[in-house]
């Protein structure tokens, strides 16, 4: 019999599980608005002083690099600690999620809601190193995924809520936070905070329905439970529209969105939502839902790096 290999040493496994619980897979959903909103505020991938390499690239990366780890493992592992915590009685019914830390017994959830909170100070005070609007940002995340999961608000439990919170932690204050690390906050483009509530809407939304039967059996009333599967899915379908319209717009206008990105826009946006809806509408179970999710992530990423690649001026 063939069985699953585990690390042994003890301090092995309990970095596997810090890594398994911050779950790496999500944290592009942050830091690729993180790094869109550095593109916009600077022009630049990197710092000038960085390509070619000198000696102020050090001082000058490290605000994007710090921001990079802020945003990707230290936030989200703060956030899934307690989100795992406190959805432990229905994950332990739900077959997509038995195998995490908590729910598989790997770690209690006493201990893994100390850690969120510990997390979460290390998260704070790491943003104070970078600024303080980023330190502003990364406070106003952790209470969103702090109410997101934890009683009395538990907003994942309460319709419209629990989209509304993924969508400006992810598709706005990410966002702003990148840009943050760059320029005053109030030079920001706020157009593309609308860009990213209507994306962090779309891409949340079906999530809500991968686990429809599991948060059904559980009592939990999300977004997905509440709508059905077919209006969750073309309300989700409607934002991924307006994001692509919107984003033609500015093309267009030649405002944020370079112009000569237009023609990429008006190939991609037809593309983008024929894919979000045959994929998504033909996604039976939770396994195909996540496997669609990831395409259409994919793909608007796709989108993002030609527009990064447009926007500082290589193409």
């Amino acid at each position: 019999m063939v069985t699953e290999a585990r690390p042994t040493h003890p301090l092995v496994r309990r970095l596997a599980a810090l890594v398994a619980l911050s779950r790496p897979s999500v944290w592009i959903t942050s830091l690729l608005p993180f790094c869109l909103g550095y593109v916009l505020a600077t022009h630049r991938f990197l710092p000038a002083s960085c390509t070619p390499l000198t000696g102020d690239c050090f001082a000058d990366i490290r605000p994007l690099a710090t921001g990079i780890l802020l945003m990707g493992p230290l936030a989200w592992l703060a956030i899934l600690a307690i989100n795992d915590a406190s959805d432990l009685p229905g994950d332990l019914h739900n077959p997509r999620k038995v195998g995490k830390p908590v729910a598989s017994g790997r770690m209690s959830a006493n201990n893994a809601t100390k850690l969120a909170y510990v997390a979460g100070a290390v998260a704070l005070g790491v943003a104070i190193t970078i600024g303080f609007p980023i330190t502003v940002m990364t406070l106003l995340w952790l209470a969103l995924g702090w109410a997101y999961s934890v009683p009395p608000l538990r907003l994942k439990t309460r319709p419209g809520w629990d989209v509304a919170t993924n969508a400006v932690a992810v598709g706005g204050l990410a966002l702003v936070a990148g840009w943050s690390v760059a320029q005053p906050i109030v030079d920001f483009p706020w157009i593309m905070v609308v860009e990213g509530l209507l994306v962090g809407t779309a891409l949340y939304l079906p999530t809500t329905l991968a686990d429809y039967d599991a948060d059904v059996a559980s009592g939990y009333t999300t977004s997905g439970v509440r709508l059905g599967r077919a209006r969750a899915h073309y309300i989700g379908l409607g934002a991924m529209a307006a994001s692509c319209v919107i984003a033609i717009v500015l093309s267009a206008s030649d405002y944020v969105i370079p112009h000569r990105m237009l023609g990429i826009q008006i190939v991609a946006a037809p593309i983008l939502i024929g894919a979000y809806h045959l994929l998504l509408s033909r996604a039976h179970g939770p396994k195909a839902v996540v496997k669609a999710s990831v395409v259409i992530t994919l793909m608007f990423t796709a989108v993002n790096v030609a527009f990064g690649v447009m926007y500082v001026g290589w193409v």
